[in-house]
């Protein structure tokens, strides 16, 4: 018959980092109401080896403003998670989502008399 190749072809058994369910609703979540708010207006999600970024853009040809970063390989040292921002800087670390995202949600708070 023929040779059946296994997908994806890798023979080293690394695979590609993704975000699961759970954490992609929370970030959609937070990209949704800052895009009702008018702060943002584009993003980009790149899986590879190393890692999973979830960018977002003020505007499409700009730089990202802030990006969600997913690093397996710093579970035991900084943590999982990190969100940089636009000039690179790393803004926060650790190893859950939530604590990460805080400062970006923070932006949406108003004051209320």
């Amino acid at each position: 018959m023929g040779i059946v190749t296994p997908f994806p072809a890798d023979a080293r058994g690394t695979g590609q980092v993704g975000f699961d369910r759970a954490e992609l609703m929370r970030i959609l979540d937070l990209y949704g109401r800052m895009v009702t708010a008018g702060h943002w207006r584009d993003y980009a999600i790149d899986m590879g080896r190393d890692a999973a970024i979830f960018s977002m853009f003020r505007r499409a040809t700009e730089r990202p403003e802030f990006r969600i970063e997913k690093r397996p390989a710093l579970r035991n040292r900084q943590g999982i998670w990190a969100l940089v921002g636009e000039a690179g800087q790393v803004i926060r670390r650790g190893h859950e989502l939530g604590p990460v995202l805080a400062p970006v949600e923070r932006r949406l708070m108003k004051l209320v008399d």
